[in-house]
Parts: structure tokens; C-alpha cells; sequence
């Protein structure tokens, strides 16, 4: 067999995309992506087979999987993000995330997803991950009683991965079961969804490790935020914040290292760079517009250095 027949032959590329939670830093996330998108020339959806999302991420992804450009969801960024990220307490932030959510999302379901979906979340109790997903096909047993999302709607499953505990308030979906489950933000237990999609990919698709491509973009690192007076009077807060802050960055950073540990046969593109300059200070909690749109741009420069490899991928 001659070798152009056996590249006829082999399967098309399982292409998977995984963004990571990081609050108000998801400006980068959508900086990155508006690059992505403008290479491949389509709405997201159409190229990403698999897409993944925890916190922030969990918001970009379920708009892309619903259709939507990136362009749209930059939009309504802009509109919602500094409203929820300036409230002052959890009760405010959290009615402001879920009028976001509800605003957004309507009442979408996981029927409506245009791709494979992943969207993380951690249950308060029992303390183990809980990921909606839309097609039984991502399932990993108990098909006879998959349902899309467990039920849930869209605006609150992200409203749950979005729930980063104590500074939101813990959010209770109802299944399709009748059950009541408290839920917190997924980046507690993977604020970097990719071992979940690649664990999507491998076990419940059965596709060989070799046939994925898989892009996982982070919301970049940078400088701590010097504490105004206010903060430096409200020190339990201050630390609080910096502690979340830390946790989340840990976690991050854990979960990419054992992807390359365990699957370095993978191939992956990460996009999460690094930022000293003192003016890139920021937070999951920024609300300053002209700061969130810095963060835009250099998630749209972050794509430069990794332009050909993303396109040996996608194209």
C-alpha cells in the first residue's frame, strides 16, 4: 500500500479546544480565539469537535457550541463582565452572574449544542467534578439514563462553573431526576479542562491519542494587583482574594503538568503566556474596562508566535 493511500486511509483529526477559568482574565481567552477564528475562516463550532470550559471558560465554550462567533461573545463581555466583577458582595455578584447567564443564555439546553461540549463544575458536597456534556457519545457508562446537561439549562450549569465560592454564592441546579445538587465553581477541581476532554477523546470516542489535536488556551499570568487603601483596610478580603487567586493558578498549572506526563503523545498547543510588566497587574475580579481590553489584545498577540503550528492544526 502505497503511502498517500494509507494517509487517505487514516481518520480525520479529532480536534479539541479547552479553555481555562479565570474570571475577568478571560478577555485574553477571547483575544486568542478571535485570531483562531479568523485563520480558519468559520465559526469556531465548525472546526472544534470537542469543546471544553471551566468558570469563564465554561461561558466562552457554551457560546461557541451554541454558534456563536467570537466577535458576539466579546460584545457581551464587555457589557456584563465589569457589571458582575465590580458588585461588592457575593449576594450582588452572583445576582449579577445570573442575570448574565439568564441574559445570555435564555433558555438554551445542551439539545441545542452544535458541537461536543464540556462544562465543569465541583459538587459542594460529595466533593467530585460534575461536567454537562450534550451527547451521550461523551458518555462514560450509564447510557440507558444519559440525559443532555442532566437536564440542567445551559445559563445554570455555567452559572455553577462560575461559582468561585465564597466570592459568588454556591448555586443549586435541579436534574431531570429531581434531584437538588449544590454546585461550585469546576476550577476547584480542574480550572484547565484538558484532561477531561482528552479523557473524552481517548476513553468514551475511542480515538487514538495520535489523531487529536488539541488547543488548550489559559487566561495568561500576571502581576498582583497593588492593594489600594480600602483593600489594605478590608485585609481578610484582600488575602481571601490573593488566596482563590493562587488556588486557581495552582490547580492550572497541575493539571497541564500531568498532561504532559501522561499524555505527551498528545499533540497540544498551549496559550497561556506570562506578563511582569507592573501595568499588567490584574485579577480574576478586574472590572476596568480599558484593563480588560489590554488583556484582549495581548491574548490576540499571544496567537503570533504560535500562528503556524495552529494552522498545521486546524487548517
Amino acid at each position: 500500500m502505497s503511502e498517500a493511500k494509507e494517509e487517505s486511509n487514516s481518520p480525520a483529526p479529532l480536534r479539541v479546544l479547552a479553555l481555562d477559568g479565570g474570571g475577568a482574565k478571560g478577555f485574553y481567552t477571547l483575544g486568542v480565539l478571535k485570531e483562531i477564528e479568523a485563520m480558519v475562516g468559520c465559526r469556531l463550532h465548525q472546526k472544534f469537535d470537542l469543546v471544553f470550559g471551566t468558570s469563564t471558560g465554561a461561558i466562552i465554550a457554551s457560546l461557541i457550541a451554541l454558534g456563536y462567533g467570537v466577535d458576539s461573545i466579546l460584545e457581551l463581555y464587555r457589557k456584563h463582565v465589569p457589571a458582575v466583577m465590580s458588585e461588592k458582595t457575593a449576594p450582588a455578584r452572583s445576582q449579577a452572574l445570573k442575570k448574565l447567564a439568564t441574559e445570555v443564555f435564555a433558555d438554551a439546553t445542551f439539545k441545542d449544542v452544535k458541537t461536543g461540549t464540556g462544562i465543569v463544575t465541583a459538587k459542594w458536597l460529595s466533593e467530585r467534578p460534575m461536567i454537562f456534556k450534550g451527547s451521550a457519545e461523551q458518555a462514560h457508562g450509564r447510557l440507558g439514563t444519559f440525559v443532555p446537561g442532566f437536564g440542567v439549562s445551559i445559563a445554570d450549569a455555567v452559572k455553577a462553573s462560575c461559582s468561585a465560592y465564597p466570592f459568588f454564592e454556591r448555586t443549586v441546579v435541579k436534574t431531570s431526576m429531581g434531584e437538588d445538587i449544590e454546585l461550585v465553581d469546576g476550577g476547584y477541581c480542574a480550572n484547565n479542562p484538558t484532561l477531561y476532554a482528552i479523557a473524552d477523546a481517548v476513553q468514551a470516542l475511542r480515538r487514538e491519542r495520535k489523531d487529536i489535536r488539541l488547543v488548550s488556551v489559559g487566561v495568561g499570568t500576571y502581576p498582583e494587583p497593588k492593594p489600594g487603601l480600602l483593600m489594605w483596610l478590608a485585609k481578610k478580603y484582600l488575602v481571601s482574594v490573593q488566596l482563590l487567586q493562587k488556588t486557581l493558578e495552582i490547580n492550572t498549572q497541575s493539571m497541564d503538568q500531568l498532561r504532559q506526563i501522561l499524555f505527551h503523545d498528545v499533540p497540544t498547543i498551549r496559550i497561556s503566556d506570562s506578563f511582569v510588566q507592573p501595568e499588567m497587574a490584574t485579577d480574576l475580579l478586574e472590572h476596568d474596562l480599558k484593563k480588560l481590553d489590554v488583556l484582549f489584545q495581548r491574548g490576540r498577540e499571544s496567537f503570533a508566535s504560535r500562528e503556524k503550528p495552529l494552522r498545521e492544526y486546524l487548517m
